[in-house]
């Protein structure tokens, strides 16, 4: 840093020995380059968390801050001196920041989970109904993991729950929203006029005006209709109240897609983890690196 002086940092070495130079520390971060500590014998290049990440999300600061302290010096990984921001971390490394150990590493988790009908997207509801948190393989309920947006009650269909606090509000921000695919079990036939209403875009009774829907139909089971919806915008309850108003009554509705993910063949009830370039394609798709 053309300048300006280091940081002085903290000795942690016995009095009788000798106090420790930058220059030593240095040293000390290309040994551990070639010999890897215990806790990351995976690749850190491919695995865990970025350095600068794993600093402001434990509230510390935020990642540009984080990138700042690491390249002053101020950073240290089990002990060694780290000024690599995109350095990856693991769940069991150390952090410390000026002497000062943060919490533990987050091991991020991604799952897909096919709701069931009759079951709401919260950790908990007040009124006793079965929650979604009840379907969570018992090895993954130590990590804390929360819905990413809604189905309801009724509902069934494609759900992501996940700890990656950053990639959930993406997910729920209206300047990231992705396109939603469902398919729409409808009582006996739909009218071309209200594919059509629905394809231009439409005004729901209480006054909100929806963007056009793409929307296919074809013919099911004893008459009744299916339709293939994609939705584009985040309205509670948007297919239910736009069948209300076109006189449409809904058998069932179930959401197969988010983005890049798909439902496929994954039963009601049933919960599989993501695939990295599962994770990838999401993180990507809201404007996030592909790793976390």
């Amino acid at each position: 840093m053309s300048g300006k002086s280091r940081p002085h940092t903290v000795s942690t070495r016995r009095p009788s020995q000798a106090p420790r130079t930058h220059a030593a520390d240095r040293a000390d971060v290309r040994r551990a380059a070639s010999v890897p500590p215990e806790s990351a014998t995976r690749d850190n290049v491919t695995n865990g968390v970025r350095l600068n990440k794993a600093i402001a999300a434990a509230g510390l600061c935020s990642r540009r801050k984080a990138d700042e302290l690491i390249l002053a010096g101020q950073v240290r990984i089990n002990g060694t001196l780290e000024e690599n921001p995109a350095r990856r971390v693991l769940p069991g490394d150390r952090i410390a920041v000026n002497d000062r150990e943060l919490a533990a590493v987050q091991e991020y988790y991604y799952l897909l989970l096919h709701k069931p009908v009759q079951t709401v997207c919260t950790v908990n509801d007040p009124e006793g109904r079965p929650t979604v948190m009840a379907y969570l393989p018992p090895e993954v309920r130590h990590l804390r993991l929360y819905p990413v947006g809604r189905l309801d009650y009724f509902s069934e269909g494609l759900l992501l729950l996940t700890n990656d606090g950053e990639l959930a509000q993406r997910l729920t921000h209206p300047r990231h929203h992705q396109p939603k695919t469902y398919e729409v079990l409808i009582r006996g036939s739909v009218p071309e006029t209200a594919l059509a209403v629905m394809r231009r875009g439409m005004r729901l009774d209480e006054g909100q005006a929806l963007l056009p829907v793409d929307v296919e139909a074809k013919t099911a089971e004893n008459g009744n209709t299916l339709l293939r919806m994609v939705l584009r915008q985040g309205v509670n309850r948007q297919i239910r109240r736009m069948c209300r108003d076109l006189g449409l009554t809904i058998l069932r509705l179930r959401r197969v897609a988010q983005g890049p993910l798909a439902l496929g063949s994954l039963k009601p009830g049933a919960a599989r983890a993501l695939a990295p370039g599962e994770v990838a394609g999401l993180r990507q798709s809201v404007g996030l690196p592909s790793q976390v």
